[in-house]
C-alpha cells in the first residue's frame, strides 16, 4: 500500500492510527543504529533510507535519479514490512539475521527476499531490527551493490 505523502512525517500521519506509534517506533530505532552517512527520506512511496547522491553520484541503476535504496520501512495491509537490501545482497547477514531471530521472537520468521513481514505489530524485535540496521555502513552498502547487483 502506498501513501501520497513527501517527508516520513507525512508517512506517519497518512498510515491508520493505530500503526503510528510502532511506526515512529521502529523509524526512531533504525535512525539511532544506522551508520552515518544514511538519509532518510520517501523512497518508492515508504520511509527510505538510502545512499544520498552527495555520497554515491551514480544513484540507483534503476532509474539513477533516484539515490541508492538500502532500507526501508512500510505500512502494508496487513503487516508492517522492513525491507533491507543488504540481506538480500549478503548470505553471511541473511544468516546472521535468520539465527539472531528466534533469539527474539518465537514466532515463525516470515520473510521473503529482502522483506521482513510482521503480522503482529507488537511483536516487532526492535532491538534485532536496530542491529540489523547497524551492520553495514554506505561505503560497505556500495562495494556490495557495485559488485553483486548494478549492472555494468
Amino acid at each position: 500500500m502506498q501513501y501520497k505523502a513527501k517527508t516520513p512525517d507525512e508517512y506517519i500521519e497518512a498510515i491508520p492510527k493505530e500503526r503510528q506509534a510502532v511506526m515512529n517506533t521502529l523509524r526512531k530505532v533504525i535512525k539511532e543504529n544506522l551508520p552515518q552517512g544514511f538519509s532518510e527520506e520517501i523512497n518508492y512511496g515508504m520511509i527510505g533510507y538510502v545512499v544520498p547522491h552527495n555520497i554515491y553520484p551514480d544513484g540507483y541503476h534503476c532509474d539513477p535519479k533516484l539515490p541508492l535504496p538500502f532500507m526501508n520501512i512500510a505500512s502494508q495491509k496487513n503487516f508492517i514490512a522492513v525491507y533491507h537490501s543488504g540481506i538480500y545482497a549478503n548470505a553471511d547477514l541473511m544468516k546472521w539475521f535468520v539465527e539472531e531471530y528466534p533469539n527474539y521472537i518465537k514466532t515463525k520468521l516470515d520473510m521473503g527476499k529482502s522483506c521482513i513481514r510482521f503480522k503482529k505489530i507488537d511483536q516487532i524485535p526492535m532491538k534485532l531490527i536496530g542491529e540489523l540496521a547497524a551492520k553495514m555502513t554506505p561505503q560497505e552498502w556500495i562495494d556490495i551493490y557495485e559488485s553483486n547487483i548494478k549492472k555494468k
